[in-house]
This record gives C-alpha cells, structure tokens and sequence, in this order.
C-alpha cells in the first residue's frame, strides 16, 4: 500500500508540477528520484523536506519507524547523486548523512516540522538517518 500511495503521490505531482502533491502534513513536498542499488533503475519518492542555507535541504530516512532504513536511503549509500524536483523544477543533487553533530543540530528542528518523526523514532531502535541534499 505504501509504494502505492508513493506512485500515485508522484504521479499527481509530476502531472501537475506540485501543484497537487506540494504539502503534506503542513510541510513541503519534493519528489526524489534515485538509482536502484540493484536494478540500477530510477526510482521515485515523494517525501517532506526542510532547507537550510545556501541551497541544503534536508530529508529524513523514517521509513515510518521501521526497523529497516527505506529503500531511496540505501540507494543513495549506493550513488550519492540523484535527482529532485520541488514543484515544476528538477535540479541534481548530492546526497550525505549527517554527521551525529549535524543530526543532532536538525533533529529538533526536523520534530518540531512534523512531530510524528518522534513517534517514529520511539518505533524503532535504528537511529533515523537525516539526509543532507546539496546542489550538484
């Protein structure tokens, strides 16, 4: 169901340049496409998203509090290029983990955009990877 939701949620965003699909959880939406670690196949998610300065935005690999990380993070370990489109624009990125000082700078933030990532850390005993995206 979940990867359903996904592809119907990437669907209606890229049909209509995020206008349909843009905020989720009064949060902004992006969609992140990813090269599969083993397919080597483009793979395509929609997920909520912060910015920090100079053109970093920030993901978090929750995967809903699981106990396994989510795919598009494991791709990323596997090619840290990838692309994103925020509304109608596409830009390449750059992917990295945040150091346990950056995460520890952005976790608080990260919660206080959508508090059900403190739930989701309570989920599970695996340390909710938060990823950095730069500009390519």
């Amino acid at each position: 169901m979940v990867r359903f939701l996904s592809r119907l949620h990437a669907s209606l965003f890229r049909a209509t340049r995020g206008v349909i699909g843009r905020r989720l959880v009064n949060n902004d939406m992006l969609l992140l496409t990813t090269r599969g670690r083993h397919s080597n196949r483009r793979h395509t998610v929609p997920l909520l998203y912060l910015e920090g300065s100079d053109g970093l935005l920030i993901l978090v690999a929750s995967y809903g509090g699981r106990s396994r990380h989510p795919d598009w993070y494991l791709n990323l370990g596997a090619d840290a290029a990838a692309e994103i489109q925020i509304r109608g624009k596409r830009f390449a990125v750059l992917a990295s983990t945040a150091s346990p000082t950056e995460r520890a700078e952005w976790w608080p933030q990260v919660v206080t955009a959508f508090a059900g990532y403190a739930d989701y850390q309570a989920r599970t005993s695996r340390k909710i990877p938060i990823v950095l995206l730069r500009p390519a």
